[in-house]
């Protein structure tokens, strides 16, 4: 099935998951760290301070997302999603109205949890658990939204926080989402009910004999598995080391020379390689499984940061954009798919719970380290340079783990 035929026969439940995607970006680092020199400027914070706030905010939203997304295998979807569509909603107002430093921890901790954790994992759970004989096509259309964020609002939110200052800007953004976020995601899980039991019949169906089983792991028996954390390493990668680049953009404009405004218009660069590694990895998953992708993804963002480390030209910021992008398209739809691959689906949501976490625990590391690094005059071409060491480690770290990949049969 080619990918227009599988988009328009899926319509509405791709949108749905594509929907969250893109509202996940309130809350991703990309977005909060335009915001970050006018943060620091009103709460009197440095680099550091604010690093450390916004990394330990972070934290407490992973160690909450280990548990509230687990329950995404046991509420109805249609709630879940209201609750963290509502729950995105509050935080934008709250940021909006932070009235001191504590206040400031809570929102972004909101928005953190809300957008980067919840919108995120239901998409990918989701999508993982009610595609298989399609699971890569369907990850990679429904992570479209990413790149729609990355390459819209970045530009939206520099032009309002200009015209209007930016506690206004989380104004509009919580009226804007009031207003359409909930009854467009509840009107598109229109039909969901069917959907869940055709899938519940599916899965309880007795396999035939002579087809291949795939044992259906517990969170518990994943945490036993050596492999999981041999993978961990290299799954964590790119969050890890663009949560921190993206966290302190501004700082990197101002060392290299370049205008915010010329930065935040490479994010289209970035997004549109973010489309076109998701739309390629698709059909990729589908026909030789995550497994054996697991080793490459990453090496566009290798060059990509190689470049950032050597050159201050304009082009040099382009090039990584891109080039991260590439690699980030491609983790959206390869991890997404991966751990239903190698783990099954039965315990899915509570499996990419502890992911999800231990992804957005990596995020609340960066920002805090990186801020640090910098204040103790640390070059953004020297942590360029470690990011790049570290991805190179990990990929070997997931060739020792000596992933197989399944039978098509299982892989779906």
């Amino acid at each position: 099935m080619n990918y227009l035929q599988f988009a328009l026969e899926n319509r509405r439940f791709l949108a749905f998951g594509g929907l969250l995607t893109l509202s996940s970006s309130f809350g991703q680092t990309f977005f909060i760290s335009l915001f970050s020199e006018r943060i620091r400027a009103e709460f009197a914070l440095s680099h550091g301070d604010f690093g450390t706030l916004y990394s330990l905010a972070t934290l407490a939203s992973a160690a909450s997302l280990i548990w509230v997304g687990r329950k995404i295998d046991d509420v109805d979807l249609r709630l879940y999603t209201l609750l963290i569509c509502c729950a995105v909603i509050g935080a934008s107002f709250f940021m909006a109205a932070a009235p001191s430093v504590g206040g400031l921890f809570f929102a972004v901790f909101a928005l953190r949890i809300s957008g980067q954790g919840l919108m995120g994992h239901t998409a990918a759970t989701s999508m993982a658990r009610y595609f298989d004989k399609q699971r890569g096509k369907a990850m990679s259309v429904v992570s479209l939204g990413y790149p729609l964020g990355e390459a819209s609002l970045p530009l939206i939110a520099v032009s309002l926080m200009s015209a209007i200052g930016w506690r206004q800007t989380w104004v509009v953004i919580g009226v804007v989402l009031s207003l359409t976020l909930a009854p467009l995601a509840l009107w598109l899980l229109k039909g969901h009910k069917e959907r869940h039991r055709r899938h519940v019949e599916k899965t309880n169906a007795p396999k035939p004999s002579a087809g291949p089983a795939q044992r259906q792991w517990t969170r518990r028996e994943v945490l036993r598995d050596p492999r999981f954390f041999l993978i961990l390493p290299n799954a964590l990668a790119a969050p890890f080391i663009l949560t921190g680049f993206f966290f302190n953009q501004v700082h990197l404009a101002a060392t290299k020379g370049w205008s915010l405004t010329w930065l935040a218009t490479c994010f289209i660069g970035y997004a549109a390689a973010v489309i076109v590694a998701s739309l390629f990895s698709g059909p990729l998953v589908d026909r030789v499984g995550a497994a054996r992708l697991l080793p490459f993804y990453l090496l566009p963002m290798v060059l990509g940061l190689g470049v950032l480390a050597v050159s201050a030209h304009p082009g040099a910021a382009l090039f990584y954009m891109t080039a991260a992008g590439l690699s980030t398209g491609a983790s959206h739809t390869i991890l997404g798919a991966m751990w239903a691959e190698i783990y099954g689906i039965a315990h899915l949501g509570a499996i990419r719970a502890l992911t999800s976490a231990l992804m957005v625990f990596s995020t609340s590391l960066s920002p805090a380290a990186m801020g640090l690094l910098i204040d103790y005059g640390v070059t953004m071409e020297a942590i360029a340079m470690g990011a790049v060491g570290f991805i190179l480690i990990s990929i070997v770290l997931v060739k020792a783990a000596k992933l197989s990949p399944l039978p098509s049969e299982v892989r779906g």
